[in-house]
């Protein structure tokens, strides 16, 4: 039989894209049609490589193919993207901007972050993180890195410093150029000046995912990143005891100010339970149960997942190698998932704004 590039555009045309609520035809993620007798090759542009789901997709276009065209057709898929972006982030070359934050401390809100951007990489996106909690700087510790310093280069007759590379993303910290047994006794002006370097003053190249390390509260570091440069969204930590939860409200607060006006892009709820080593089907809920995903229902906003409490987290967070980076640990599987959620609210909040502005003009 004849195939032609009209028949497959308009089979395709009856595949949704679930969040995104449009078909993939209009969407324009249709391309690289490849017609040879009998068999078919094209590519799907997913909106991010994170996309959790992509096999679902898959697998609506070959029923498709199949459904209205022929079930005897070749089908080959060539599943791509090309993250979105709505806005000028204000940093050269970089896509979006996750800001990751908590109301308070001890949240576990670094462990999060840091393994939240590496899970964003192993799924084929380019990403950096930026440490940007000037008075406890973690990350040089959690990679591994401690006395390490960054190099610097000319660009342009400008000097940048070049964030270091370890575990497939860059990385910069206000750790990397202070005594880590020395307290930084900055007030707010040098600590805005601070962070504004690590964005500004880097030779970043080219990301789909900068992921900034807020630290805990609403304080000055806050006002200066959200006010200074366009985040594409917030990411907040919690623990599930009313405490956590309270002050996430007030860290949730901050970001819907019309002041900062940054998208929720949902909450995640990190020590959820404890579950021994050596009873992995046990759960224990030390800290209270079910708290971030109550809140995240009050405030109608994503739910990104529940982060169990394990001790192999933290050992490898003291080690320098975080445990999304070891597939055989069932925590893995749990960063990976969240980061997946949250690459995927990065896509409909871009979609959204994208729209909203195609609407005003």
């Amino acid at each position: 039989m004849t195939i032609t590039k009209e028949q497959v555009l308009q089979a395709l045309g009856n595949v949704e894209e679930p969040d995104l609520k449009k078909d993939l035809v209009t969407l324009n993620m249709i391309q690289d049609i490849r017609i040879e007798g009998n068999r078919l090759s094209f590519s799907v542009i997913l909106t991010t490589p994170a996309c959790p789901l992509k096999a679902m997709i898959e697998n609506a276009c070959r029923n498709a193919i199949s459904y209205f065209i022929s079930k005897d057709i070749e089908v080959s898929i060539n599943m791509t993207s090309h993250v979105t972006t709505q806005k000028n982030t204000g940093v050269p070359g970089v896509k979006n901007i996750i800001a990751v934050a908590s109301g308070k401390g001890g949240v576990g809100k670094s462990t999060v972050a840091v393994n939240l951007a590496l899970g964003l990489a192993q799924a084929g996106a380019k990403v950096g993180l930026i440490d940007a909690d000037i008075y406890g700087p973690s990350l040089p510790m959690m990679f591994g890195l401690e006395g390490v310093r960054p190099k610097a280069s000319q660009v342009d007759g400008k000097t940048r410093i070049e964030p270091i590379e370890k575990y497939g993303i860059k990385l910069l910290s206000i750790g990397f150029f202070t005594d880590p047994n020395q307290p930084v006794p900055w007030r707010g002006p040098m600590v805005s000046t601070a962070v504004k370097q690590l964005f500004n003053d880097a030779d970043w190249g080219e990301l789909d995912y900068l992921v900034v390390d807020l630290p805990p509260g609403t304080g000055d570091i806050h006002i200066t990143v959200t006010q200074t440069f366009p985040v594409t969204g917030a990411v907040i930590v919690t623990t599930p005891q009313n405490v956590a939860l309270s002050d996430a409200k007030k860290g949730i607060g901050m970001f819907l100010m019309p002041a900062i006006n940054v998208p929720l892009l949902g909450i995640v709820e990190n020590m959820s339970y404890f579950t021994p080593a050596e009873l992995p089907e046990n759960k224990y809920y030390i800290f209270g149960q079910g708290g971030g995903k109550k809140l995240a229902d009050q405030l109608e906003v994503p739910f990104l997942g529940e982060i169990p409490l394990f001790k192999s987290i933290s050992d490898s967070g003291d080690a320098g190698k975080p445990v999304i980076l070891d597939e055989q640990n069932p925590m893995s599987k749990a960063f990976i998932d969240m980061a997946k959620r949250v690459a995927q609210q990065v896509a409909i909040s871009n979609a959204n704004a994208n729209n909203k502005n195609l609407v005003n003009n």
